[in-house]
């Protein structure tokens, strides 16, 4: 497994990791009070600081473990397969924040158009990633 596809599924694992339980909160128990409640606030704060903790730690491990991997500049293949996953979650990322920016303020309000911007963010990274992973997987095969 390349270092890049390593890093991939170490960002994937962490926003399963951290991301999952945040969004299932919201869901089950939206906010009720009005922006900014501090309390949800602080949650997403940990959940931020949790996904950043794994990123930084497990690029850390990584990078101890094949320094030469780390250092090695991206090829060709590196290349085109970042820059498909990047141009597919493009596309995701212009509709859900034109839905989230244009036509969610007019039907919701508050916590449910934050948690839709993330949900938008996290969702992008979500694919982006695993289309890197899909496209190393594609080229070993």
């Amino acid at each position: 497994m390349s270092y890049r596809e390593k890093l991939a599924w170490l960002s994937l694992v962490a926003m399963a990791v951290t991301y999952g339980p945040y969004f299932t909160l919201a869901a089950l128990a939206p906010p009720t009070t009005a922006l900014p409640d501090l309390s949800r606030l602080g949650v997403f704060a940990a959940t931020a600081l949790s996904h950043m903790v794994i990123i930084l730690v497990g690029r850390l491990y990584f990078m101890a473990r094949s320094p030469e991997d780390a250092r090695a500049p991206a090829d060709e293949r590196d290349l085109a397969i970042e820059r498909r996953s990047k141009t597919t979650a493009y596309f995701l990322l212009m509709a859900g924040l034109i839905m989230v920016g244009v036509v969610m303020p007019f039907t919701a309000g508050g916590w449910v158009i934050v948690n839709a911007a993330l949900a938008t963010i996290v969702g992008v990274e979500i694919l982006r990633d695993g289309l890197i992973v899909l496209g190393y997987r594609r080229s070993m095969a």
